[in-house]
């Protein structure tokens, strides 16, 4: 009983993220198609004229949004085995948006980050690992090796929610300020202010939810979907 409960309130918890994340999205892609909200107004003019750029940035934002919430129903272990024709094509369908739209987007995206060039890679890395791991997913499933897929999949969805564990540090950290009146311009502040906090946030975003991830894989969070199962040694 212990165990169904927490595993409501974390599918209940990651919905509410995928929710929030819809809604912080959704603003950007009402006509005429604001630049001074949120993420956007912190970006230089020149940057906003840029084409190219804002094309990655409505991709990305949309496009996004959709995969979480794709991707989130691939751990159900009721669609997976009593409605395994829907697990199938939602699974095509996070794979498909991933590879063509959403990492791709991210990583024109990255090359624009803010933060230095040590934030920079850190979102080069993360769109790179994104693709990879989802891509891999795919692979596996081919090969019907159903474990490593599994795995795959929850290092992919793992980098996909790092945009939640991000919007989710900045909100803590910025909470945490205000509680304790916390000012950057004192010096012993530096590491909770920009850039230093945007840099640390940028790798730990998808480095703490893959070491999560990695985690559940060495506790054998696979067993649980499929029990007894060995992998298979081609990959």
């Amino acid at each position: 009983m212990l165990l169904n409960f927490g595993k409501i309130l974390l599918l209940i918890l990651v919905a509410l993220s995928v929710y929030v994340m819809g809604s912080i999205a959704f603003p950007y892609l009402i006509p005429p198609f604001p630049t001074n909200i949120d993420f956007l107004v912190q970006k230089p003019d020149k940057l906003l004229a840029e084409r190219h750029y804002m094309i990655a940035f409505y991709t990305h934002i949309s496009s996004a949004v959709l995969t979480l919430a794709a991707g989130l129903t691939q751990f159900s272990k009721t669609l997976m085995f009593k409605y395994p024709i829907w697990h199938r094509n939602i699974g095509k369908f996070y794979v498909f948006t991933v590879l063509f739209l959403s990492a791709p987007s991210g990583l024109a995206m990255a090359f624009y980050g803010s933060g230095g060039a040590s934030a920079k890679w850190a979102f080069l890395l993360q769109a790179f690992g994104w693709w990879y791991f989802t891509f891999m997913a795919y692979v596996t499933v081919l090969k019907k090796d159903l474990l490593k897929h599994g795995e795959y999949m929850l290092r992919s969805y793992a980098m996909a929610f790092s945009a939640i564990t991000l919007r989710a540090g900045t909100y803590l950290v910025s909470w945490y300020k205000f509680a304790y009146e916390l000012r950057c311009s004192d010096e012993a502040n530096s590491m909770l202010c920009y850039p230093n906090f945007y840099v640390a946030e940028a790798w730990l975003s998808w480095i703490l939810n893959l070491f999560l991830a990695e985690l559940f894989i060495l506790f054998g969070i696979m067993h649980y979907y499929f029990p007894g199962l060995k992998k298979k040694n081609n990959l």
